[in-house]
């Protein structure tokens, strides 16, 4: 790699592809795409220049000359002449253009939940199932809006207004009160427990149920047992609600009115749902830890127990705080 400015902005990978094989000028636009990469010139692709931007494109460089290509990275401050306002334009217009197709897409979704205040449950699944996998889009265009591109406002908010038309209604099932009190209850999730399962576990242990027995199960065909309380899994009696995630619906259903717990909500909806709707600094940070967690620690109990104390220390410090 040809190394600049040690504190230079981009990252360019200059390639020149070979006639044959085909599937290699496909395979490098595809991944190119997926890195948030953008053309300044024929064959010259930018980003910022981070440790992540570093490992992708080195990666494809490698892959481009395995197969027969050239391909030289370099680290600059400049871009072919362009000013740094220009270059961050292109990476404004290209996730622009992902906003705005991801737009069209819920546009679609919401009409076709028709005028019905209340979408029968044919038209309620195929929503709910719409929302799941535009949440992910959504996600995954943030991933690569490095600088903050136009159209993401509009899009969080048909999202917010797709999911508040599939919010169960009031006094329906999803409305349903929660119990006063709970002791020594069996809380039953699937296995393989991540962020919303763990700071949900940990919600529960501490301020729903202190005596609380967890049980994870496969993720389809559980039959719960009498007196069993399902959370975050198909049919729970506590799960996703409209725009909340698990651990808010919980909080919300059991009157949890606390500030540092709210706070926390907001750090593991953005994570689990992916929609940058609350956009608190701590949560790229415990985002990093609770991945740890789940790649170190094999075993449910294990995560949770880590992750409990992760969480613990944010209550406290949100706590003492006030915030």
């Amino acid at each position: 790699m040809a190394k600049g400015d040690e504190n230079a902005q981009w990252l360019l990978l200059i390639h020149q592809l070979p006639p044959t094989p085909a599937y290699l000028r496909v395979k490098t636009a595809r991944q190119l795409q997926k890195m948030g990469a953008v053309a300044v010139k024929n064959s010259v692709y930018v980003l910022p220049n981070t440790d992540q931007a570093q490992e992708s494109f080195a990666w494809l460089a490698r892959q481009i000359s395995s197969g027969g290509g050239e391909a030289t990275l370099c680290e600059s401050n400049f871009v072919g002449g362009s000013s740094n306002e220009a270059v961050r334009e292109l990476f404004h217009a290209a996730r622009g253009r992902d906003y705005q197709s991801l737009a069209e897409e819920i546009r679609i979704a919401l009409k076709a939940l028709g005028r019905a205040a209340h979408p029968d449950d044919t038209k309620r699944v195929a929503g709910e199932s719409a929302l799941l996998r535009l949440r992910r889009r959504l996600g995954e265009i943030g991933d690569l809006d490095f600088f903050g591109a136009p159209g993401r406002e509009n899009v969080v908010a048909l999202i917010t207004s797709l999911a508040h038309r599939l919010a169960p209604a009031e006094g329906g099932v999803g409305g349903k009160p929660a119990p006063r009190a709970v002791r020594g209850a069996v809380w039953v999730t699937r296995a393989g427990v991540h962020v919303d399962r763990i700071a949900s576990a940990w919600l529960i242990r501490r301020f729903i149920d202190p005596d609380a027995q967890l049980k994870f199960v496969p993720p389809k065909g559980y039959q719960p047992g009498e007196g069993e309380l399902r959370f975050d899994m198909f049919e729970a009696e506590y799960t996703h609600e409209g725009e909340r995630c698990t651990f808010e619906v919980l909080a919300h259903r059991f009157g949890l009115a606390d500030t540092a717990i709210e706070a926390i909500g907001q750090v593991v909806h953005d994570i689990d749902v992916r929609d940058g709707r609350f956009g608190r600094p701590e949560t790229p940070g415990v985002e990093r830890m609770i991945n740890g967690i789940a790649l170190t620690q094999a075993a449910d109990e294990d995560r949770i127990a880590l992750g409990s104390q992760l969480f613990d220390a944010l209550y406290e410090s949100w706590r003492r705080k006030k915030t």
